[in-house]
């Protein structure tokens, strides 16, 4: 049985809905963020799966958008060893492959200057966003012409951990080149450090230009749109569990946003895990953030 579509409640002009068939009535494209709505980064969260199923199944257009620093098929395969059927996705859009896109086709003059050596900010040593392109790996900032952040070792690392390196590269000015945004990123560890911390630290540090792919900048959202051919904008929709990369990101992109209350915001909202937050905690939450949603949904269920 379908849970009622509108709760009672003032949530200061947002629309909040139980679950995500009521807004699927109104819309044909979705455009998903996946750590914190879909998955935690190691299992899928309940109701997840059945729900893009249930999407896909009324013939909905689904794209997954994510600030992983990793390349497309990398997230396809991650995302199927946790379950989801990567068939029912048109793209996987990633910031890490968003990057590499940038490199290769040198898409602005920051791209274009990077020079040929780099150091790489990591998770798990990965650098395949960087491989191909023509650059050269080094052990030390250094010895670099650029800084990519491409992953952080968290846990067990946190961002002053990495404070020696970020100091010697922004001593030298470094340019750095970001694949992954994200600040903070919900894990069964609670929340933890993101690649992004590290380039908003190095920016604290006075180092050099940094670069940001994936949300909340606008090119990203052209790739998704550009999947979702044959959906009118006004019938696209984003959902995503951060204000500052995805609501924030829909608006900058002008489509139309469905914010999770149950991913990174949820102890802010004094909430429980697939319930709504009340509304007089959401009305206090809204009044101290830069972009609010359209619509409001407690977790990814249907």
């Amino acid at each position: 049985m379908s849970a009622p579509a509108s709760p009672e409640g003032d949530y200061g002009g947002v629309t909040a809905f139980e679950g995500v068939e009521s807004l699927a009535r109104d819309h044909d494209g979705f455009i998903v963020d996946q750590w914190g709505v879909l998955h935690d980064g190691t299992k899928p969260y309940p109701g997840a799966i059945e729900c893009l199923e249930g999407l896909h199944a009324r013939g909905k257009r689904l794209v997954v958008l994510s600030n992983t620093g990793r390349r497309e098929a990398e997230g396809i395969r991650a995302m199927a060893a946790m379950g989801f059927d990567p068939r029912i996705f048109v793209r996987f859009v990633a910031a890490g492959e968003d990057a590499r896109e940038g490199i290769e086709r040198q898409a602005t003059p920051f791209h274009a200057n990077l020079g040929r050596r780099y150091y790489a900010f990591t998770r798990d040593d990965n650098v395949n966003v960087m491989e191909g392109l023509g650059k050269e790996r080094v052990g030390d900032p250094t010895e670099a012409d650029f800084l990519a952040v491409l992953g952080i070792d968290s846990p067990p690392l946190t961002v002053a951990d990495y404070e020696p390196l970020l100091a010697a590269g922004a001593a030298r000015k470094l340019p750095m080149l970001c694949a992954n945004p994200d600040l903070i990123r919900p894990s069964p560890h609670g929340v933890l450090d993101a690649p992004g911390a590290l380039a908003q630290r190095y920016q604290e540090l006075g180092g050099g230009e940094v670069f940001y792919h994936g949300k909340p900048y606008p090119a990203i959202y052209q790739s998704c749109v550009a999947a979702l051919r044959g959906v009118p904008r006004e019938r696209m929709v984003c959902v995503g569990d951060s204000i500052e990369h995805d609501i924030l990101g829909a608006s900058r992109a002008g489509l139309k946003s469905a914010f999770v209350a149950g991913g990174i915001h949820l102890d802010e909202l004094g909430g429980a895990w697939g319930k709504l937050p009340s509304p007089a905690a959401w009305r206090r939450f809204v009044q101290q953030v830069e972009t609010r949603p359209d619509y409001l949904l407690p977790a990814f269920l249907w």
